[in-house]
């Protein structure tokens, strides 16, 4: 079956000459031709995700036309508006996959709104919103490595698509043949008929306005005198993130050279992932030259950034996600007492997954924290909540464990122009007290005891990784652990039975320990890998430590 639609497109000629010199190449190498064409990339609530190539199963025009008429087919039975928002970000093909996506809505009679310049994904969801859209197209791959790119689809909300949605879009994606199925026009003449408009200027201008205006102590950046080393990891947020903090009064800003413009191959980085030291490595070395109080990355589409922070001795020391997830909570509950303008009952949302000291420090300043499902849609999900009870200024904050941050409704998914925003705000501020980013969080763990929380992931690669992940997962369920390096499970949750969480079914497993740790099993939604993460609290950061290598070292044989 793979063969014969290998054939099929070898002698179709297509209008990619790289994809027509990839399958001339391949041509007798069974291996390879059934890993591109013996499956085809699954629609999910995340879009689309794999490796740039020719094939059902790779990222390609045809593949994304493919999906772009399914979701076409979707919006015309919507109503509203039938206009859908695209942006797109540095990776490989990323411009010419969101043409191709313009060009198949335009000739399905919906109208575009194309972003005239790669802008991320904070920009989608907020012109999603701004030209009450029926949907969005995101085109990237996050922060996974070049040879991937990806398609993420947005609802009229400006979140990432709901189940219900996603599963109407991949059957009507299954009716369509991939060669042909789909209707496309030339882009020029959809420009010309004026189905394909581009993003104006003044929905770029209220973007910045959204985010300037959550600024926790206006006017403080100015005269703070913050010494910063940026790098957009060649991605998205070049443009969008120097707009912003230069707005705000932070203008000793030195972005990495190597790192500064769009590079869809990442040739610095082969993993352009801000929780990674890799990546940061180019930025670090510039940050001790010059001696910058803060070192900053974004991921290519601008959704998550990570940063290190100067120590006392002139070190600089990599904070996780969690880390400063707890820091800007902190940073904003503290702040907006003092100002007067914490909202009446103020809400804040994380995922299971992220640090229970956050827990501790929302209770402090008497903040409502939820806990929601992996995947930033569920705390966008808390927000439009709040907005259908007309209270969304409740929403105070929300993050995730991986690096994602959000503070304020204008739009839907984790915004790193903001993250960076507050982040740089935070750290101005205590630099203006005689403090600093890492002696405020030494003081929160005294406050509240040293958390510590790691993630391990396990990789399954292959065409049979899934299977693998899928046993795995059933196999812990049929014979739950009692005990993990001797310590006793109090408690399992099991994601799977909403009985239990009160949340939608979720492929996830925590096991509650006797001596207060706890271990989640989850496998990736994007990625074929199973991650595991683990939150120990110890007297120091020693004894957190050992913990966590004796839980890993325990929970490892049972994901063999």
């Amino acid at each position: 079956m793979y063969q014969e639609e290998y054939e099929r497109w070898a002698v179709a000629q297509l209008e990619d000459s790289d994809l027509n010199m990839e399958l001339a190449r391949i041509a007798g190498n069974d291996a390879e031709i059934k890993d591109r064409f013996a499956v085809a990339l699954q629609f999910g609530t995340a879009g689309l995700r794999g490796v740039v190539g020719a094939g059902t199963n790779r990222m390609n025009v045809y593949v994304v036309r493919q999906a772009t008429q399914g979701l076409a087919n979707w919006v015309k039975t919507q109503g509203g508006s039938q206009t859908v928002a695209i942006s797109y970000d540095s990776r490989i093909k990323s411009d010419v996959f969101a043409r191709a996506a313009a060009c198949v809505l335009a000739a399905n009679g919906i109208t575009v709104r194309l972003y005239d310049a790669l802008m991320p994904v904070p920009a989608l969801s907020f012109a999603t919103r701004y030209y009450a859209c029926n949907a969005g197209i995101m085109v990237t791959a996050s922060h996974n490595p070049a040879k991937y790119n990806g398609y993420k689809a947005y609802g009229p909300d400006g979140c990432q698509m709901t189940d219900e949605a996603a599963g109407i879009v991949y059957a009507e994606i299954q009716k369509t043949d991939v060669l042909t199925g789909a209707k496309t026009m030339d882009f020029a003449a959809g420009v010309e008929s004026g189905k394909i408009r581009f993003v104006e200027q003044a929905c770029k201008d209220a973007l910045y306005a959204a985010i300037e205006a959550r600024s926790v102590r206006p006017g403080l950046c100015a005269k703070a005198g913050l010494k910063l080393v940026y790098s957009p990891l060649n991605g998205a947020g070049l443009v969008p993130v120097l707009h912003v903090l230069k707005d705000i009064g932070i203008t000793d800003i030195t972005v990495v050279p190597e790192q500064e413009y769009p590079n869809g191959y990442f040739t610095t980085c082969s993993y352009p992932n801000p929780e990674i030291f890799e990546a940061l490595k180019l930025g670090l070395a510039l940050a001790e030259k010059s001696g910058a109080d803060l070192m900053l990355a974004t991921d290519p589409d601008c959704d998550r950034v990570g940063i290190a922070v100067k120590c006392k001795d002139g070190s600089y020391e990599l904070l996780s996600g969690n880390e400063v997830g707890v820091l800007l909570l902190d940073y904003i509950c503290a702040g907006r007492i003092e100002n007067g303008t914490m909202p009446q009952k103020a809400v804040a949302v994380k995922s299971i997954v992220s640090t229970p000291l956050a827990d501790a420090v929302a209770k402090h300043y008497g903040v409502e924290l939820r806990s929601v499902l992996t995947g930033f849609k569920w705390i966008g999900d808390q927000i439009a909540k709040l907005e259908a009870e007309n209270e969304v200024e409740r929403f105070l904050f929300g993050f995730e464990e991986s690096y994602g941050y959000l503070a304020g409704p204008y739009v839907r998914d984790k915004d790193a122009i903001i993250g960076s925003m507050l982040i740089c705000e935070m750290a101005a501020y205590y630099r203006s007290v005689g403090s600093s980013l890492k002696e405020r969080l030494d003081e929160i763990y005294r406050q509240y005891g040293r958390y510590l929380n790691k993630v391990d992931s396990y990789e399954f690669p292959g065409l049979s990784g899934m299977d693998k992940m899928a046993a795995i997962m059933k196999n812990l369920r049929k014979n739950p652990p009692k005990e993990f390096a001797g310590i006793a499970v109090t408690k399992t949750v099991d994601y799977e039975k909403p009985e239990q969480t009160g949340l939608p079914a979720a492929n996830v497993l925590i096991y509650h320990l006797e001596n207060g740790a706890c271990v989640v099993v989850r496998p990736s939604g994007t990625e074929p890998k199973i991650k595991t993460y683990f939150t120990t609290l110890g007297k120091d950061l020693a004894e957190a430590e050992a913990q966590k290598e004796a839980l890993a070292a325990a929970v490892k044989p049972l994901l063999a």
